[in-house]
């Protein structure tokens, strides 16, 4: 029962950290909270159980930056989002993750590179967020999180601070439910998955509202700043497999 405690109260503590740092950056948390929680309760069981913690992180995202989402984007990503986090479901139990995982990290970093090498890139059109949504729902379903894959394309868009935290809370939203569906329809969905998911919540809670506070405090150049020097530690952790 103590080492149970135990394990509880380390999850906590990086989930309140992380849902802090998803509120003041907009992702990440997730992407560095999955090596924690795969420590903890092995990998498969970890993918399900960070898709139930950020159920609570990104609602309360959207609730706190509700006034500034930008709905159009949102459409057009749930509109690729849905059906594709749906077959990633269904492929979780039986797919090579770690692969997967070192090329997402390869992606982030040179995604980084990118940025700075071309500073000004053109602005992506709604449509093409359907196509963004897409490459998201597939990798969240069998990564956990893929967050700072949307980044560089919200960004681009010209997004910035609680319009982007909400507008991208409310895409990772909507494509965490449609997972959990197919989760629940299989066997990666169990009892002790869901019981420290609903553990978890408050912790994440708070940490979403205290990140909520900070935002207000920073300009949107240090806010990019931080974005970036997310994805490039997203991926380094990615990449050496944490």
């Amino acid at each position: 029962m103590s080492g149970d405690l135990l394990v509880l109260l380390a999850a906590s503590a990086a989930a309140f950290t992380l849902a802090l740092l998803s509120a003041v950056a907009g992702f990440g948390g997730g992407v560095l909270l999955l090596p924690v929680f795969t420590v903890l309760f092995g990998l498969r069981a970890a993918v399900a159980m960070l898709t139930l913690t950020q159920l609570s992180s990104n609602g309360s995202r959207v609730c706190l930056n509700r006034r500034e989402l930008h709905w159009p984007l949102f459409g057009w990503f749930a509109l690729g989002a849905i059906p594709s986090a749906i077959a990633g479901g269904l492929l979780l139990a039986t797919a090579p993750l770690a692969p997967l995982k070192r090329l997402l990290g390869v992606f982030l970093i040179a995604v980084v590179i990118w940025r700075r090498v071309r500073p000004s890139p053109a602005r992506p059109a709604d449509p093409a967020f359907a196509a963004v949504g897409a490459a998201s729902g597939l990798g969240s379903a069998l990564l956990g999180s893929v967050g700072p894959l949307t980044a560089p394309f919200f960004l681009a868009y010209g997004l910035t601070r609680a319009a982007y935290i909400g507008t991208e809370a409310a895409s990772a939203l909507v494509m965490h439910l449609a997972k959990l569906a197919t989760y629940g329809a299989g066997d990666v969905l169990t009892r002790q998955v869901v019981l420290y998911g609903l553990a978890l919540t408050p912790a994440t809670l708070l940490g979403a509202w205290t990140g909520k506070n900070l935002l207000g405090r920073i300009t949107d150049r240090v806010f990019v700043t931080i974005v970036e020097i997310g994805l490039v530690a997203a991926g380094a952790l990615l990449i050496i497999g944490l």
